[in-house]
């Protein structure tokens, strides 16, 4: 089997106005998909997070791609370092979100080939990554304090024909009371049974405030998590994780940097740390065993460098004793299904994943949106992914990214829009 061809498409998806510490989601989120095409007529989907650069170095990348045998990844790895070169350590920077080129570009073309193997020998991605361990992948509520709007054409508008959780998601959440509100909405439509917090928005009292109430609102019964995205200072932190005690399943990544994570950590000894920015690749991992700097690792396979790298990075998690998760960006099907199989296949999968998808209102996949059974994503047994392309909904995505003029992620230059001169600070509280 061959590869003869390799498509990518960037797409646009409606995306509400979310807040977050880097600023305010536009109204659409960007994506590009790649698929792969072989010479006995099989396709393989990837997917990333878009921008114009990620577009052109997948694009680049096509070259090396066809021609080559889709099992044999280790060389396809090698010859896309050779012509591209790789990230270097501390390429993620201080952005709230990753930038690094190669693990992006191998990540989109390592799942559409393992999607194509899947195909090939008629067995789930699941299987090709040592075999299922679970039918069922749990995900959690992921909550965001948010302006009234439903994100796309309509922008800061609403529908007024929505129901359920469409009309949820339009609504405003910016204080304690619109965060248990979304959060019984969305729990309501997808049986989640863990809530996370997306913090830094808010000054860190509020946040507290705000996972106080749904304590109150949820019961303990309900794992509670906090993400203030590294923008508190350490005094900051350690004084809300005080406020929080007893009451948070764990607290990712309140403050910048493997060292402050670690002060943080020593002053709450019974609060666990998580990161997916403070530790967030290989090279990392020293310092994080060093410092100890978190006790849960957020996997990635976008940012990790794909699938094969997220299964070596849960052996390292459970040689030194930490805790895994799995972290989450704005996404369509084909993400959510990798990320899916990926879980299903990982033994120390210890908490639930993070997903944006309810905060998603379009599909590209046959059959339309990914159900959610009780919270949980039920993992197929069709070969590769487990999904077909919709080819009509790719086209009206592409022309949805052509129509809306954005060319890549830039929350600051969105929250402007509302607040003047607003700046993103590595630092805020």
């Amino acid at each position: 089997m061959r590869i003869t061809d390799m498509h990518v498409t960037p797409i646009a998806i409606a995306d509400p106005p979310l807040l977050n510490a880097a600023g305010l989601h536009a109204p659409y989120a960007l994506r590009t998909i790649v698929e792969i095409v072989t010479d006995d007529n099989l396709y393989g989907l990837g997917e990333v997070p878009g921008s114009a650069a990620t577009t052109a170095a997948l694009e680049a990348a096509r070259e090396v791609v066809v021609g080559k045998d889709p099992f044999q990844l280790n060389a396809i790895q090698a010859e896309l370092i050779a012509h591209f070169g790789e990230d270097g350590a501390g390429a993620r920077g201080e952005a709230p979100w990753d930038k690094r080129r190669m693990v992006h570009v191998y990540s989109a073309i390592e799942v559409a080939c393992f999607d194509l193997m899947g195909k090939a020998t008629g067995r789930p991605v699941c299987d090709l990554l040592g075999g299922r361990v679970r039918d069922r992948v749990e995900f959690s509520a992921y909550l965001f304090y948010k302006y009234e709007g439903a994100g796309g054409a309509l922008g800061f508008e609403t529908d007024p024909n929505a129901t359920g959780w469409a009309a949820a998601r339009q609504r405003a959440a910016l204080d304690p009371e619109g965060i248990v509100a979304q959060a019984k909405a969305m729990c309501d439509a997808f049986g989640f049974r863990s809530i996370k917090l997306k913090g830094g928005a808010m000054p860190p009292d509020e946040e507290a405030d705000a996972i106080l109430a749904l304590r109150e609102a949820f019961g303990p019964g309900t794992p509670l998590r906090l993400d203030p995205n590294a923008i508190w200072k350490v005094e900051t932190a350690i004084r809300i994780g005080e406020r929080l005690r007893g009451v948070l399943e764990y607290y990712e990544d309140p403050v910048r940097g493997q060292e402050n994570m670690a002060k943080v950590r020593t002053a709450l000894k019974d609060i666990p740390l998580a990161t997916n920015m403070c530790t967030t690749s290989f090279e990392d991992i020293p310092g994080s065993v060093r410092l100890h700097s978190e006790d849960i690792i957020l996997s990635d396979h976008h940012f990790w460098g794909g699938l094969r790298a997220s299964v070596e990075l849960a052996r390292i998690c459970r040689t030194f004793g930490r805790g895994l998760s799995m972290h989450s960006n704005s996404h369509v099907g084909i993400s959510l299904m990798a990320m899916a199989h990926l879980a299903a296949a990982t033994p120390n999968l210890t908490y639930a994943c993070d997903t944006h998808y309810p905060w998603q209102s379009e599909e590209l996949l046959v059959g339309g949106r990914i159900p959610f059974d009780e919270g949980c994503v039920v993992i197929p047994n069709e070969p590769g992914l487990g999904i077909e392309l919709d080819r009509e909904a790719l086209a009206r995505l592409h022309e949805q990214y052509k129509a809306c003029g954005l060319t890549e992620r830039n929350d600051e230059v969105e929250m402007q829009k509302v607040q003047p001169g607003w700046k993103f600070q590595a630092t805020r509280w």
